[in-house]
């Protein structure tokens, strides 16, 4: 509501009201200014006689209204409301007149009575303003809500010594630093008005931020959720925290979007596995889990807010099974020594760019030695399916199949391995397959899975 001329125009209005106090200082002929201060007489902007000079030395932001306009602009750029900057004006008042009857004080005097019975701008005083000069005539600072307040500022010897050096080069006169805040500038843009809003709604709701605290699973076989137990393919598993119920609670797993099986405000359960996912869409490996909540506020469906809960992860270890087809053999020293292609089957598939290693330990060996173990790379399947050689794995520069990102399947040649039954396990990005720890719970010895080489 004000433009470019309020600062000048309130530099006017500031020297009126000071020679209206001028007026009751008793000082003749005395007169009230708005020019540079000098020293002498002759110099220009000196009142004539005795008086008070009004000048302004410094603008500076205001702190509270600095950012009162922000955000000026919508989201495709368009402007929402026009720039507002808003500023506080610093003026020097120095004050001349007759050392020998005082004037200069007697008008200072005056002036400090003026200022602290009325230490604002009226906005009677800014439309005299605007009256009395023509160039003043499309002002509009007086429209503003804000008055413009006048404040003494207090300045030590250093601070005016260096103000009467730096600024103005010339004898030093009785002088007082006052701030005018707060003076409004208005920008030139306009504003595209937007349409009005057609219907109001107001929805209450607390802040909700769900907590995951624990990831637990669930066999299939039944029990409680423990704690520090593998998860593998058709486990439920178990979110625990606080807050986990919204009006609509989902898990995101990688970037599947899973709906729960059970939902309260402590724990989500959902199964890894088909319906709840999507066939062949897991992969072991590291994954990471997250409760999304949706919130619906207002009268329409799609009307809502979303939170999601910390990001926590958990390892999918894969299943297998092993058969084995013979290639060849030799004997060295009495031991029969195979080249054989070790057909694994996996749950979850692996995918075309995961790393898969097998593992055989050696089955219930002899007391007389120590057991057998080997370790081989197992690459992905080439398209024409002829199993690679012994220990090559897929490297990042070679294609890809086009007809398969992922495989249920795989085979791996494993050579010079002594004839003899190999527990079998693989490692798919560091995740591990589980053994089988036998029937007797209080006399664990891994039974399987197992795989023959002869």
């Amino acid at each position: 509501m004000s433009n470019f001329l309020s600062v000048a125009v309130v530099t006017e209005a500031f020297r009126q009201v000071l020679a209206d106090a001028i007026n009751a200082s008793g000082v003749s002929g005395a007169s009230a200014t708005a020019a540079r201060p000098t020293s002498s007489g002759n110099g220009q902007g000196h009142p004539p006689g005795a008086g008070v000079n009004l000048f302004l030395y410094q603008v500076t932001p205001n702190g509270a209204f600095r950012n009162m306009d922000v955000p000026t602009r919508r989201s495709d750029g368009s402007l929402s409301q026009p720039t507002r900057s808003a500023y506080d004006l610093h003026y020097l008042l120095t004050f001349y007149g007759s050392e020998a009857s005082y004037e200069p004080q007697r008008i200072l005097g005056s002036v400090l009575r003026a200022l602290h019975a009325v230490p604002v701008i009226t906005r009677k005083r800014l439309e005299s303003v605007k009256l009395a000069f023509p160039f003043f005539s499309t002002a509009n600072v007086e429209a503003e809500p804000e008055t413009v307040k006048l404040t003494l500022t207090p300045l030590n010897l250093e601070e005016l010594s260096k103000l009467w050096s730096v600024f103005f080069q010339t004898t030093y006169n009785l002088s007082l630093a006052f701030q005018a805040s707060v003076v409004i500038i208005d920008g030139a843009e306009v504003a595209s008005p937007a349409l009005p809003v057609a219907s109001r709604n107001i929805a209450v709701g607390l802040f909700r931020q769900p907590l995951i605290e624990q990831v637990l699973t669930q066999k299939p076989s039944g029990g409680g959720a423990l704690e520090a137990q593998q998860i593998v393919m058709g486990d439920t598993l178990v979110l625990r925290g606080k807050q986990l119920q919204g009006d609509e609670t989902r898990v995101r797993l990688g970037g599947l979007v899973v709906a729960p099986l059970e939902t309260s405000d402590t724990q989500v359960k959902f199964v890894l596995g088909a319906p709840a996912l999507p066939v062949n869409s897991l992969r072991a490996g590291v994954q990471a889990v997250q409760v999304e909540q949706t919130i619906k506020m207002g009268t329409s469906e799609s009307e809502y807010s979303r939170s999601a809960s910390n990001v926590a992860a958990f390892v999918l270890h894969p299943v297998v099974t092993a058969s084995a087809a013979s290639v060849s053999k030799h004997v060295e020293e009495g031991v029969t020594f195979c080249t054989s292609d070790v057909t694994l089957d996996f749950l979850p598939v692996v995918g075309v760019n995961q790393r898969v290693v097998l593992l055989l330990n050696e089955f219930d060996p002899p007391s007389t030695r120590p057991a057998r173990a080997y370790r081989f790379d197992v690459p992905f399947p080439l398209p024409d399916s002829t199993p690679a050689q012994p220990g090559r794995g897929r490297r990042a520069q070679d294609p890809a199949p086009s007809s398969a990102e992922f495989t249920s399947k795989m085979v791996s040649r494993v050579v010079d391995v002594a004839a003899g039954t190999y527990l079998v396990r693989v490692q798919v990005d560091g995740a591990e397959s589980l053994l089988d720890p036998g029937p007797d719970p209080s006399n664990p010895v891994f039974s399987g899975p197992k795989v023959k080489i002869s």
